[in-house]
């Protein structure tokens, strides 16, 4: 009888253990959300693979984040606001480029926001705010003006257009179009503090930078370092806030910038935001990431660092 009383009382009290444990939430993964607009590219050849998101991977150093979400930026999710803001010190060799982004503009899908702005002694001139109307923003683009004010810097012009930018859920992403020389702060050193605030402010508002180098006018036109530098700044640019750099070397003019812009729009029909738990640090700061994917010949190209804060 005894034997049979232990056996009845344990066997209850594992099976209440057994129901606490099962009405116990599940505990969510320890982390901070965070979320980068990611686009895919092909290592090799022109042939994206598909990514599923099981095969997203997030570093910070060695630990491995958990991918929350991977949603492709496509149908209903596909929001865009795109600004192409232009150096208004650029040679007048732009003319010849300007119906090559005439039909790149138009050429945007219907939901598509256009905008078109110069840089103007140090600030974002808007000739046309965003718009739907993709025939309107093309119309506003014009010749440069050749002197955009003494001693500035494009870096200038950024950081004004990325600080008036309302917040939106959609897509932000800026086509610059200069010859990237920082005529304020000078060419040579690989920390400018102006491009470094140009960065972060766009990683900041998680906006994507790509750059198409266009030479000034005058002589920082045909000016082998000035060029070289210039270019340089432009794809710091554009690979520390996730887009990409076109180039053409030393010196010289863009034939044409209609290879660029075909491959610029590719990059906006391949892209993800990625939502992920970033660790949670000491204290406040910018954490580096790392992605990759378990999908052969992809590369994931985005912003390399996120804005972890303590605070709710």
């Amino acid at each position: 009888m005894k034997e049979l009383r232990f056996l009845l009382t344990t066997g209850l009290a594992t099976i209440l253990a057994a129901g606490v444990a099962y009405a116990q939430p599940a505990q969510a993964p320890a982390g901070i959300p965070r979320q980068l607009l990611v686009t895919v590219e092909a290592k090799h050849g022109k042939e994206i693979p598909d990514v599923p998101k099981e095969s997203v991977l997030v570093y910070e150093g060695h630990d491995r984040d958990t991918v929350t979400d991977w949603i492709p930026m496509q149908g209903e999710q596909a929001a865009l606001e795109l600004f192409i803001l232009l150096d208004d010190d650029s040679g007048t060799n732009l003319g010849a480029q300007l119906q090559e982004l005439q039909k790149f503009i138009v050429a945007q899908p219907p939901t598509a926001k256009v905008g078109v702005a110069y840089m103007q002694n140090g600030t974002a001139r808007i000739a046309q705010e965003l718009t739907t109307e993709h025939e309107l923003a093309a119309k506003s683009l014009r010749l440069p003006l050749g002197s955009a004010g003494v001693d500035s810097s494009p870096y200038f012009s950024i950081s004004d257009l990325i600080k008036r930018w309302p917040a939106s859920s959609a897509r932000r992403e800026v086509l610059v179009i200069s010859a990237g020389i920082d005529r304020y702060y000078g060419a040579g050193d690989p920390n400018d503090p102006y491009l470094d605030a140009a960065i972060t402010d766009a990683n900041r508002a998680g906006i994507v930078i790509s750059a198409i180098y266009n030479p000034d006018a005058g002589h920082f036109g045909h000016s082998h370092y000035q060029t070289f530098w210039g270019q340089n700044y432009l794809s710091e640019l554009a690979d520390k806030t996730g887009g990409e750099a076109y180039y053409i070397g030393l010196t010289g003019t863009p034939v044409s910038f209609a290879p660029y812009l075909d491959d610029l729009a590719r990059r906006l029909q391949h892209q993800y935001l990625l939502k992920f738990l970033a660790k949670v640090p000491k204290r406040s700061g910018w954490q580096k990431v790392r992605l990759s994917s378990e999908v052969p010949n992809v590369d994931l190209v985005s912003a390399g660092r996120v804005y972890v804060s303590l605070e709710p």
